[in-house]
């Protein structure tokens, strides 16, 4: 039996019609569409959204040692981040997937282009500087083209999709993967490669396959070992025995498990934090920002936080289940899966349940190029659902 999908789900003909028979006034949601309509926005997403940016903001003006210069930094970039996603917002599955090879082809072209004569930072060559105006990772871009190439690429096939179909898949996801891997960043590499498999499982595939592509994927770890490089090594057994090398390898994540664990339940306060404030907690503006909120705001604070995530989380899923096509469908459920995983991945880092990747927190963690993505798929989302919306109004 295949796995069920979103992409094969029949219509809402029949809900729509059940609902005039129910007595819904013929054109009343025509003629009295509300500004959020107009604006392709969804309201309960948008409130949770900037729920999260505004609470991201505080725990950032105290991981950043209370540097009001790095939040007026951050909100213009936020700034400029809600801007493309109400842009966005305006366009229509199809004009999406028409632009979609573009997208992807340029952001490719972008990554050779790191490869060639990429801004070196923190000894990895992750950036293209473009002078005078922005330094950003075309990497982060690739987030959003992979899954648009893949959805767009089976949108056009039967589906669930046939072996062919999935081998070329697999090229579409390579090459990107490779690149970003090389720069090097192991995280985001294996972060757009789920964004691609997202899509593909999302389109249906049986148990028996799936299966089969776990026991390839736990084989060729092992391989995966000697293509590390050193960094990446020492990231993986300081995971295994931070204790190792607490004044090296292990410092960071030793730092964040003790600054999570010292602001018990309800936290020592805002801006009262021990190893952020005193600066023993390392990237506390960046990768380890869930510390500093745990630090701050205890167990009740962490926990205020993750219900907010994982009501975004559902209410997009509900989104994306509204969409009429099976592009809208794989490209809408395969973003919103993959917030959930930044989300997974970057709290597990931080807490010591996963190695240390150099993942971001999403919407709270300092960052441009990751935060205008990021919303950059909400916008997709949300013009994939207001498409759904227009069509029931008719």
């Amino acid at each position: 039996m295949g796995l069920t999908t979103l992409a094969n789900r029949p219509p809402f003909a029949a809900h729509h019609a059940s609902r005039r028979l129910l007595g819904a006034p013929p054109g009343s949601m025509a003629g009295r569409r509300s500004l959020w309509d107009r604006l392709s926005l969804d309201p309960w997403l948008m409130l949770m959204l900037l729920l999260l940016l505004a609470g991201g903001l505080v725990v950032l003006y105290s991981a950043s040692g209370q540097r009001m210069a790095t939040v007026i930094a951050q909100t213009s970039r936020l700034g400029v981040a809600l801007a493309a996603m109400g842009i966005i917002a305006q366009l229509t599955p199809r004009t999406l997937m028409r632009w979609t090879p573009l997208v992807y082809g340029l952001t490719l072209a972008m990554l050779v282009a790191v490869e060639i004569m990429g801004d070196i930072g923190m000894g990895a060559q992750r950036w293209l500087v473009i002078p005078g105006l922005m330094r950003f990772q075309p990497s982060e871009l690739m987030k959003l083209a992979m899954p648009m190439m893949v959805a767009t690429y089976l949108a056009r096939r039967h589906l669930p999709p046939s072996f062919a179909d999935l081998g070329v898949c697999a090229l579409i996801m390579a090459a990107p993967v490779i690149l970003i891997a090389r720069q090097p960043d192991l995280g985001t590499a294996l972060l757009v490669a789920c964004a691609g498999m997202f899509v593909v499982l999302l389109a249906g595939l049986t148990w028996r396959f799936i299966l089969f592509l776990g026991v390839l994927i736990g084989g060729a770890l092992p391989l995966l070992w000697f293509t590390m490089h050193n960094y990446q090594r020492q990231r993986v057994l300081t995971f295994l025995h931070p204790e190792s090398d607490p004044l090296g390898a292990g410092w960071n994540i030793i730092q964040s498990t003790t600054a999570l664990g010292s602001g018990g339940i309800w936290g020592k306060g805002w801006l009262q934090g021990t190893q952020s404030q005193l600066e023993f907690l390392p990237e506390r503006h960046t990768d380890f920002i869930v510390a500093v909120l745990g630090e701050e705001f205890g167990l009740f604070g962490m926990l205020l936080v993750l219900c907010l995530y994982l009501l975004i989380v559902m209410r997009g899923l509900w989104l994306a289940n509204q969409a009429q096509d099976s592009f809208g469908r794989l490209l809408a459920g395969s973003i919103i899966l993959t917030f959930f995983i930044y989300v997974f991945v970057n709290v597990g880092m931080v807490s010591g349940i996963l190695p240390v990747v150099g993942v971001p927190l999403p919407l709270v963690s300092y960052g441009g190029t990751s935060s205008v993505t990021l919303l950059a798929g909400f916008g997709i989302l949300m013009a994939i659902y207001a498409h759904h919306r227009r069509r029931s109004s008719r």
